[in-house]
């Protein structure tokens, strides 16, 4: 069926809080989306810079946008606030500091159209530092068969690219938890996933802007706190026989002793994971591959190599981290300064390369073309 005959409204949730900066891109790309027949739901959540202002000009040029202004009530109020006041029978969610691209929604709902099943789906992006655009890959394990699986383990769609199906999902469940702080979208997906099918659309259709004042940067303390408990809470309802502790313990503190414990967790998840079936073993493998790369990171944020140490000690996993990291890392045990030094030589040379990476050329942002 053509976008001429399957033209849906959609609902597109933009929530803004301070990002005057970013606001007349993330505005002009859904403005010029090639699938017209949407409204944009703009809640200004109490800013204290132009962005209101901002978006009332736009709204004075198309009236497609409408906007909702009062004082701070956080991001989970907002997103609740917003699908209450969408009309669409399909929602977007979308960042005020992203960018999509001309056809992200015409691609998305072209998947609904071909399955009228479909709960909800993502796309792939592409990362945007500063000036510079950092082209996205396909990663094979995004299988509709696995997503579910991989929904206990971490946050599977970026949240501004995901679009829900209010055909398929009920009003009840497409709701923000405030109980899951700052990881209320890896909430609502595993909720989601565990009842109904799910897509990935392996293909970069949004601009996802890396800074220090995004929302997952100012909150990454609590974002952690609040992702460990949903994991810890997914493997208890999916019957692993695991002691989860560990994860409530490290997310309240890093010590040599939670670190025992933790490495003992992983250890465990793994012998359970190799007593799953074959045709859903892959899947587990893959989910607790992408945490335990989360929780190295989470250790390493400490700034305490001893400890990073001696997590890839007890769980075995020195092969997993880059060699210039192992080399940091292995005196940790008997000389943690002398880890600190070479680790840090390590993040300087990374910025360089990110900073570089970073600076504008000729041909930054090629595809902005085709908003």
């Amino acid at each position: 069926m053509s976008q001429a005959t399957f033209t849906p409204l959609v609902s597109v949730l933009l929530p803004v809080y301070n990002a005057e900066a970013y606001l007349p891109l993330a505005l002009e790309s859904l403005l010029r989306q090639d699938y017209k027949n949407l409204e944009i739901i703009a809640i200004d959540d109490g800013s204290t810079d132009r962005s209101l202002e901002i978006i009332e000009r736009y709204r004075q040029a198309d009236r497609r946008i409408s906007i909702v202004s009062r004082e701070n009530r956080g991001l989970i109020a907002t997103l609740n606030e917003g699908l209450g006041l969408a009309t669409g029978e399909f929602v977007a969610r979308m960042d005020a500091d992203d960018i999509a691209y001309s056809m992200r929604l015409s691609r998305q709902m072209a998947l609904f159209d071909a399955e009228p099943g479909l709960a909800m789906c993502g796309t792939g992006v592409d990362r945007l530092i500063g000036s510079r655009l950092l082209r996205g890959k396909p990663d094979p394990i995004y299988r509709a068969a696995s997503l579910p699986i991989l929904s206990a383990f971490f946050t599977i769609f970026i949240h501004s690219t995901v679009v829900f199906n209010r055909r398929v999902i009920p009003d009840d469940m497409l709701v923000y938890d405030p109980a899951y702080p700052h990881a209320e979208d890896f909430d609502l997906f595993r909720r989601i996933a565990g009842r109904f099918p799910l897509a990935m659309i392996d293909e970069a259709l949004i601009a996802y802007r890396i800074h220090g004042g995004s929302v997952t940067s100012k909150h990454q303390r609590q974002m952690r706190r609040t992702h460990l408990k949903i994991v810890a809470e997914n493997l208890e309802r999916q019957g692993f026989s695991v002691d989860t502790s560990a994860l409530r313990d490290i997310a309240l503190s890093v010590t040599s002793s939670g670190i025992r414990s933790l490495a003992l967790f992983i250890l465990e998840v793994e012998r359970a994971i190799a007593a799953q079936p074959t045709e859903t073993r892959g899947a587990y493998e893959d989910g607790l591959l992408c945490f335990f790369y989360f929780l190295y990171q989470l250790i390493a944020d400490e700034n305490r190599p001893e400890l990073t140490h001696e997590f890839l000690t007890r769980t075995g996993k020195w092969g997993l981290i880059r060699r210039r990291e192992r080399y940091g890392l292995l005196p940790a045990s008997r000389a943690p300064w002398c880890s600190r030094l070479s680790l840090a030589a390590s993040r300087k040379a990374d910025d360089l390369a990110q900073y570089l990476r970073s600076v504008p050329a000729a041909t930054v942002l090629p595809r902005f073309g085709c908003l």
